[in-house]
C-alpha cells in the first residue's frame, strides 16, 4: 500500500469514527439539544440541570402557561400532575432566589404562548444571608447558546460521548441509576433507600443543617425586597407560593438551633408579599413519616405529587388534610399558635 492509498484510508477511518460518535450524542443528547426521545435515552442522568433545561427551553418547542422554579427539592413534582395547568418544571439543584428573576424572564422571552402563571418553591434555609445575597443568574448559561455552531460543535466531545454511554447503559436497565434521573419529558425520579440508609442519611442531614443552615442563622433582611422585585417585574402574572416540606426530625433541628423566630417571619414576609402562601413545611401527616423521603428534606416524587394536586385542585381527595395549609393575613397568626402549641 502506497502511502496515498494508506493516508486515504486512514481519512476514511477517521471521518467514520467521528460520524459515528456524533451520532451517537445526537441520537442519545444528554444535554437536551434536539428533543429525540426512544427507550435508549429515556433514562437520563442529570449533569447540569440549569444547562439542560436551559437548552430544553431554547432548542425545543417550548409553549406552557405555567412555569415551576424552585431547587432540587421542586425537580421531584411532576410538572405533568397540576390540573389545568400546562407546567415547565425549571427548578435547578441549589436554586438561589436571586435566580428568580432571570429564569422567569428567560423562560417569558422563550415560550411561544404566555406564561401567566408562576409558581415558587421557597425552602426556608434558603432565607439566610449566606444562602441569597450573592446575585445569581441564568444568563452565564443562556448567553452561550447564542454563539454559532453551539449544538453542534460538542457532539465529538469526550464528556458527552461518556455521558450518552450512561444514559444508553441505564436506559437498557430502565430504572433510576442516578440521584436524580429524568426521563425525556423533564420528569425526575429517585431510586429508594433502605430503610437503614434513609435513617443514615436523615442523621447526616441533621448534623449538616444544624451545623451549617440553622447554626447561627442570619435571616436576609432584603429577603422580602427580592420578592417584591419579582411581583413588580412581572405585574400581569399569577404568582402560586408554597413552602417545601422538611420531614419532622429535620423541623425540629431548626426549633432545636433556636431559629423558629426566623421561620415565621419568614412566613409573615411572603403573606405580605403574595397575599397567601401555600405552607407544606410544618407538622403533618407527610412530614412525620420520614418514609417520605430520602434524606430527611428531598422527598419521593409521590409527595412531589401531592404537592402538584394541593396547589391546582380543589380539596384534592389524595391529599391529607393537614398537608399544605394556605395561610394569608387573616389566618397565619392563629396557625403559628396552633404550629406553636404542636
Amino acid at each position: 500500500m502506497n502511502y496515498k492509498a494508506w493516508a486515504i484510508k486512514l481519512l476514511v477511518i477517521l471521518v467514520t469514527m467521528i460520524a459515528v460518535i456524533g451520532g451517537f450524542n445526537y441520537w442519545m443528547d444528554p444535554m437536551w439539544m434536539y428533543g429525540g426521545a426512544h427507550s435508549f435515552n429515556d433514562v437520563q442522568d442529570t449533569i447540569n440541570e440549569r444547562q439542560q433545561k436551559t437548552n430544553r427551553i431554547k432548542f425545543q418547542p417550548f409553549s406552557p402557561d405555567t412555569l415551576l422554579i424552585g431547587s432540587s427539592r421542586s425537580t421531584y413534582i411532576n410538572q405533568n400532575e397540576f390540573e389545568g395547568m400546562d407546567v415547565y418544571n425549571y427548578s435547578v439543584a441549589n436554586m438561589s432566589v436571586q435566580e428568580y428573576e432571570s429564569y422567569i424572564h428567560f423562560a417569558k422571552d422563550n415560550s411561544d404562548r404566555e406564561i401567566k402563571t408562576v409558581i415558587i418553591g421557597l425552602d426556608f434555609f434558603k432565607s439566610s444571608l449566606p444562602e441569597s445575597r450573592t446575585p445569581l443568574s441564568i444568563y452565564p448559561y443562556a448567553s452561550t447558546l447564542d454563539k454559532p455552531f453551539v449544538r453542534w460543535k460538542n457532539l465529538i466531545s469526550y464528556d458527552l460521548t461518556r455521558y450518552s454511554y450512561y444514559n444508553f447503559i441505564a436506559s437498557i436497565k430502565n430504572k433510576p441509576e442516578f440521584v436524580r434521573t429524568y426521563n425525556r419529558k423533564n420528569v425526575a425520579t429517585t431510586f429508594r433507600l433502605s430503610e437503614e440508609e434513609a435513617a443514615e442519611e436523615l442523621q447526616k442531614k441533621i448534623e449538616k443543617f444544624t451545623e451549617t443552615f440553622y447554626g447561627e442563622y442570619q435571616y436576609n433582611p432584603n429577603y422580602k425586597n427580592i420578592m417584591q422585585n419579582l411581583i413588580d417585574k412581572n405585574p400581569d402574572t399569577k404568582f402560586i407560593v408554597y413552602t417545601t416540606p422538611v420531614s419532622e426530625p429535620l423541623f425540629q433541628a431548626l426549633i432545636d438551633s433556636g431559629a423558629y423566630p426566623h421561620y415565621e417571619k419568614w412566613l409573615h414576609e411572603m403573606v405580605d408579599a403574595f397575599g397567601e402562601v401555600y405552607n407544606f413545611m410544618d407538622i403533618n401527616t407527610v412530614t412525620k413519616d420520614t418514609s417520605n423521603y430520602f434524606d430527611g428534606h428531598h422527598f419521593y416524587p409521590e409527595v412531589g405529587t401531592l404537592i402538584a394536586h394541593r396547589l391546582s385542585m380543589n380539596n384534592p381527595p389524595d391529599v391529607p388534610e393537614d398537608f399544605g395549609k394556605k395561610i394569608s393575613s387573616n389566618n397565619i397568626d392563629e396557625y403559628l399558635k396552633k404550629l406553636h402549641q404542636k
